[in-house]
């Protein structure tokens, strides 16, 4: 596997052109042909691709990219991506950015909240007509600066646009969840009936706890994109809904009085009874004991 340092080599490499800023890059198309020799790599910069794919495959972690729609994706430093028989038409683009680049900069810490880049590849970003107008204009201005002769404004220009770019990706994710969810269906009800199945069929005595993994599996999306769908729905992440049903079941054997803490810990997943008792006082404000207590006199 090679590991890219630099984004001249890696540039170099798929046939674009070499950057005119050794910690950002902005560029179009590809090889004559519209292919991409096979590779697997990792990098030191972030990645930011609109494509249109004809034929081959781009892996992303564990998920391979369902290519269709021109779509753009988004790759994190020192995330191992797979080229295989990739051929691609002619309109695309891609961004290459160093985290250098952003050190000392408000969007050095804004990148942690653009949660696309942590998505597997198979949810990327699909663009309507005119929102890809809207990024590729954005496109077109960095790559125009980053050409440019450079003055002190040269770099706060450009992270202004990517900053924007990036943030018109999250607001065109927001769509997509919610074109998503009028298509397939709400997704807190079919999360809620998982959690029912799984305490159901008593899956807690061999796994544990239900966690976000397990139930993104079951909607064969990544844990990110699954927590994002669903806060867009519900206002709640996935976690805080798993941690809602599991204080409703603690609730419900707290009022029956049948078992005592521990009992009760153990029978939820629980592998310490502290943890349990914590999380619950989190939640509900008094312990369990307490909220038992109450409940029997």
């Amino acid at each position: 596997m090679k590991h890219y340092k630099d984004i001249s080599s890696f540039n170099r490499d798929i046939g674009v052109e070499s950057p005119e800023h050794p910690l950002f890059s902005v560029s179009f198309g590809h090889k004559s042909d519209g292919s991409i020799e096979d590779i697997v790599f990792t990098a030191d910069f972030y990645l930011i691709s609109f494509q249109t794919f004809i034929s081959g495959s781009i892996t992303y972690g564990k998920k391979e990219f369902d290519h269709g729609r021109g779509k753009m994706i988004f790759f994190s430093p020192n995330q191992t991506v797979t080229f295989k028989n990739v051929k691609a038409e002619e309109g695309c683009f891609l961004i290459a950015v160093k985290e250098d680049f952003l050190s000392g900069t408000a969007l050095f810490t804004e990148m942690k909240n653009y949660g696309y880049f942590d998505y597997e590849t198979n949810e990327a970003l699909y663009l309507s007509p005119s929102e890809e107008e809207t990024i590729w204009h954005l496109a077109r201005t960095m790559h125009k600066e980053s050409y440019n002769n450079t003055d002190n404004y040269s770099k706060q220009i450009l992270l202004a646009h990517l900053g924007t770019l990036l943030t018109y990706s999250q607001r065109f994710y927001k769509r997509q969840f919610i074109n998503r969810i009028e298509t397939t269906g709400a997704y807190a009800g079919r999360f809620q009936q998982l959690l029912d199945d799984y305490y159901n069929e008593n899956k807690e005595k061999v796994f544990g706890l239900p966690n976000v993994s397990y139930m993104a599996e079951k909607f064969n999306v990544s844990s990110r994109y699954l927590s994002d769908l669903l806060k867009q729905e519900t206002g709640k992440t996935a976690l805080e809904l798993i941690h809602i049903h599991i204080i409703k079941e603690a609730k419900n054997l707290l009022a029956e009085g049948k078992l005592n803490i521990s009992e009760i810990s153990f029978s939820l997943g629980f592998e310490n009874p502290n943890y349990f008792a914590r999380l619950f006082k989190k939640e509900v404000g008094i312990p369990p004991n307490a909220f038992k207590d109450s409940n029997l006199n």
